[in-house]
């Protein structure tokens, strides 16, 4: 005896399973059928997830400037405080975060990092 095969009816009611579960992400629906909203959230999901990588490096970086300060180790908070800036500039340039937003919390590291050189090392 032969295997059986599965008949034509089970195929597609699997296939339509399967587009039901990824139906937010693949649009197999028939024209006039919102697709163009189911593009925007694909859309949004991906550059939701780009925007939270780039805000996760700038968090990941004034961390880093907070260690430095807290170790009251100037030569380092110095090195870290261009990069931070730069990551801020280009998130601001790419829309992330608001310009106005970038150069608040620059201006803010920068005061942060001045009280350490202000400030006498007491060991």
């Amino acid at each position: 005896m032969a295997e059986e095969k599965p008949s034509r009816f089970l195929m597609k009611v699997d296939l339509v399973s399967i587009n039901l579960i990824n139906c937010t992400y693949m649009a197999k629906l028939k024209t006039g059928r919102h697709t163009s909203a189911i593009k925007a959230l694909r859309q949004s999901e991906k550059s939701a997830a780009k925007n939270r990588g780039v805000k996760a490096r700038i968090k990941l970086a004034v961390k880093e400037l907070d260690s430095c300060i807290t170790k009251q180790d100037i030569e380092a908070a110095q090195k870290v405080l261009p990069k931070i800036y730069s990551l801020l500039d280009k998130a601001s340039k790419k829309g992330v975060i608001h310009a106005k937003a970038a150069s608040r919390k620059k201006s803010r590291l920068s005061t942060r990092a001045k009280k350490v050189v202000k400030q006498p090392s007491v060991k």
